[in-house]
């Protein structure tokens, strides 16, 4: 083993806590210069944020780069997994949060906010939950040994499926006949964290195959792929350092559902895959999708909907801060329990 694959890993083992460093480069830079997260926040097309959009590449392309597409087809043996990622993202996320959100900010956390944000708090809520996660799922897959061709097939399919479920579901918990959809951030959002990548990493793998060089430029990209997802630690937290600052406790009380949101929805699919018999490299991105957040999409249907100074646009911020160090704790929870998982389907 190279010296350079040893610093990965012990990098890799040592992965929460740089994370955890992050965030608290990224909050202490946003609050003394904040006119830098400015200026990077006004970079966006249609909502999405340009340099988040670079991170997230760079953390994805290897993903995509392992990705056999001639062998897409496979995903059919994979149907169970498919369908618990399917039915926990539909048929239970949404309302899981929406309940979550009535019972701890309507009741519980109720003399702890302004009474007339509470409402936009738990839309936003809503919002967040409404939409699965459409790129940072790649991640979170590579990190856990997940099946490519799975994750992208199902990544694929939500996508397919936010078109014509999101605008319903979210006015079915809202209680709102008319939601306003940012139909343009969805596409681009589509278009830049799917498509185009998509097609680099496919005329990448061709090339690289051609040339024998696939598995070099994976391991080139490792370092690269893992600072990118360090400094999008650094420039969320950055983009809400004075709103963390001057707004602890409404962050902190929005945090909590959100939080066990993620763990109730990414362990109900993980044991659901263990019962049907999946395999541990399906239902590991399984668990993952199902748990993860479109947070672009949320973000612009609340500052559509509510406005850029509302308690929704609030709460799908704080799912924004809340999503990676989060779903890095369920990626440690996959791995660690691998070994009981698979023997509990042999």
């Amino acid at each position: 083993m190279s010296i350079k694959t040893k610093s990965m890993g012990w990098f890799a083992r040592f992965l929460t806590l740089w994370v955890l460093l992050c965030i608290i480069l990224g909050i202490a830079l946003g609050t003394f210069f904040p006119a830098w997260f400015r200026i990077l926040g006004e970079m966006e097309v249609a909502h999405v944020n340009l340099p988040v959009a670079v991170l997230v590449w760079a953390m994805i392309l290897p993903m995509l780069l392992k990705i056999d597409y001639s062998a897409l087809h496979e995903v059919w043996q994979h149907r169970k997994g498919v369908a618990v990622t399917l039915g926990v993202n539909w048929l239970v996320k949404p309302f899981s949060m929406a309940l979550l959100g009535w019972f701890f900010l309507q009741y519980l956390f109720a003399p702890y906010l302004e009474a007339d944000k509470i409402p936009e708090y738990i839309a936003g809520l809503i919002l967040l939950a409404a939409a699965p996660c459409t790129a940072m799922v790649f991640v979170w897959s590579r990190l856990v040994d997940g099946h490519p061709q799975f994750t992208l097939s199902q990544v694929a399919l939500n996508d397919v499926i936010m078109i014509f479920a999101f605008a319903p579901i979210v006015g079915l918990l809202m209680g709102v006949a008319a939601i306003i959809v940012p139909w343009e951030t969805l596409f681009m959002s589509v278009l830049l964290y799917i498509v185009i990548p998509v097609l680099i990493a496919y005329m990448g793998r061709f090339i690289l195959l051609k040339q024998g060089k696939l598995d070099h430029v994976l391991h080139m990209m490792d370092p690269v792929s893992m600072g990118a997802l360090l400094l999008t630690v650094v420039v969320l937290f950055g983009f809400q350092g004075q709103q963390i600052i001057h707004q602890p406790l409404v962050i902190l009380l929005l945090s909590i559902p959100i939080i066990i949101q993620v763990y109730f929805n990414s362990m109900l699919a993980y044991w659901l895959n263990r019962k049907l018999g999946v395999a541990h490299c399906v239902a590991g991105p399984s668990a993952l999708i199902g748990a993860s957040n479109f947070f672009e999409l949320a973000v612009a249907s609340a500052i559509v909907m509510f406005g850029f100074e509302s308690g929704a646009a609030l709460a799908t911020v704080v799912g924004v801060l809340v999503e990676v160090p989060v779903m890095l704790t369920v990626v440690s929870i996959v791995n660690r329990s691998k070994p009981w998982y698979e023997k509990g389907i042999s």
